[in-house]
């Protein structure tokens, strides 16, 4: 989509709890979207609610951003031209603007009670009419305000909307209109004067300039609100122009609902806890609503910023589909030089997720298996559980995974392998390969089969890295103390 003036657009959340996904899902959209087309991406802060905002979620928000890789061309620790970019830094701007907004006849003051809001609400809805404010105190008389007042009322300001329809070209959604019936009368301060979301949102994107607002469909029902209180302040010499609306969709989670805070696969904190690369879940959150090809899903964020455009989104709700995020990030773990791959995957071979002692960890053994491992993990937190045989003194234990494996005759099985193995060269994995497929030809097993109880005497797992090259990482001297053991182990058991 080609545009007269430079992109603006801003990402603006409030800093309450760990991040979402749907959240990070709409930055990416604006971080694309401005990087596309070499606009500015601004990165503002809505924390003018004391009681759900709280610094230890601006840090880790930030902090989150970061990690995703995203930058922001101004905002907080950027700086920039419209200064301060956080809310509770602006009050006295929000102040200045709602006194124009009055003394312009935009906005008036209400006095009614909730209770009395409450009553006509009840009665508007039994008489079937719609249930928004009535416009109660839109012309009160000075007599009217003086009883109020006498009654020590304090009253809420409330904008007043304009009596024809409001219309507007959503971006992702094409034409849409909207009665006045159904847009009534909006508060924009509380009666201790504080500023509501309904003005600070549109001042803030008025002063900033932004061109393009591209936010959640939930958002919605307030556009025509704001589109109303930016042609004030145009009229007021505050704002130049109302900028273009496109709403993302919902990113729905089980059951056709809404994925909400609530979800445990809604928290971005999940999956940087559980090692999927930033590269592979904002590829597939970019899924959600937009699609890069026929054929292709998998792609690196420069290549996104080079096809996005807001028009490829689409308006249907997205599913949120937990194993195609992981197969799409499985992708992007194979994408990655050797080197990379081991150092991504640093965090999760010590503590806490390590279960061996810090000084059992080889570097060299790290080294020889992580190229083995890179085609193997799903996630990177997987790692753990796949070498952890390399650094234990003894393999873990699984009751389930012995039971599953020693089967039939597992003691024969290990001492005919444990034989060949002891004589074969383990300098070459292929070798020891033969060795325990000798063993099971000599009891009747197939490979598969036969290789099973080396696997879970060595590693303590049914399930893990290319077994003969383990064996071979591990040692010739290690490997066969290990198959002993578990030898030791059925005798036991069979006394």
């Amino acid at each position: 989509m080609a545009n007269a003036t430079p992109v603006r657009v801003r990402f603006c959340p409030s800093p309450t709890g760990n991040p979402h996904v749907g959240l990070v899902r709409t930055a990416l959209f604006n971080w694309a979207f401005a990087r596309h087309h070499g606009g500015t991406f601004v990165f503002r802060i809505e924390d003018t609610d004391a009681a759900r905002d709280s610094e230890e979620s601006y840090v880790q928000l930030l902090d989150s951003l970061r990690w995703l890789g995203f930058t922001w061309d101004e905002g907080p620790e950027v700086g920039g031209p419209h200064a301060p970019y956080r809310q509770s830094q602006r009050m006295e701007i929000y102040a200045d603007v709602a006194k124009k907004l009055k003394d312009g006849g935009y906005a008036y003051d209400c006095y009614c009670t909730t209770e009395e809001l409450d009553a006509r609400r009840a009665a508007a809805r039994a008489a079937g009419k719609p249930s928004g404010y009535d416009g109660h105190c839109r012309e009160l008389t000075a007599v009217q305000v003086e009883a109020y007042q006498g009654e020590h009322r304090t009253p809420i300001v409330r904008f007043r909307m304009p009596d024809e329809p409001i219309t507007f070209t959503d971006l992702v959604r094409g034409e849409l209109a909207f009665t006045p019936e159904n847009v009534p009368d909006f508060g924009i301060l509380r009666a201790n004067g504080a500023p509501l979301y309904t003005l600070v949102n549109p001042v803030d994107d008025a002063l900033m300039e932004i061109t393009h607002v591209l936010r959640g469909e939930d958002l919605l029902s307030s556009t025509p609100r704001q589109i109303a209180l930016y042609k004030a302040l145009i009229e007021l010499g505050v704002a130049k122009a109302v900028p273009q609306f496109g709403h993302l969709p919902y990113v729905m989670g089980e059951g056709n609902k809404k994925l909400s805070k609530r979800d445990p696969e809604s928290s971005l904190n999940l999956y940087r806890e559980r090692g999927f690369l930033p590269e592979g879940l904002l590829n597939y959150l970019s899924l959600l609503g937009w699609s890069f090809s026929k054929d292709q899903d998998v792609f690196s964020i420069e290549e996104m910023v080079a096809k996005f455009d807001i028009d490829g989104v689409n308006a249907n709700p997205a599913r949120f589909d937990l194993k195609k995020a992981e197969a799409i990030n499985a992708d992007h773990i194979r994408r990655l030089d050797e080197k990379a791959f081991a150092d991504a995957c640093a965090p999760w071979l010590r503590a806490p997720f390590a279960n061996w002692e810090p000084e059992e960890f080889d570097a060299g053994a790290w080294a020889a298996i992580a190229p083995y491992a890179q085609t193997r993990v799903t996630v990177l937190s997987d790692i753990t559980a796949n070498v952890d045989f390399l650094f234990r003194k003894e393999p873990v234990e699984d009751q389930a995974s012995w039971d599953k494996a020693m089967k039939g005759d597992p003691a024969g099985l290990l001492t005919s392998a444990r034989a060949r193995l002891e004589t074969a060269d383990w300098s070459d994995p292929e070798s020891l390969k033969q060795a325990v497929l000798a063993a099971g030809e000599a009891h009747g097993l197939k490979l598969g089969k036969a290789q099973a109880p080396v696997r879970v005497a060595v590693t303590g797992r049914t399930v893990g890295l290319p077994l003969f090259e383990s064996l071979q990482i591990l040692g010739r001297e290690r490997s066969l103390a290990r198959i002993d053991a578990a030898l030791a182990k059925l005798a036991a058991t069979a006394a």
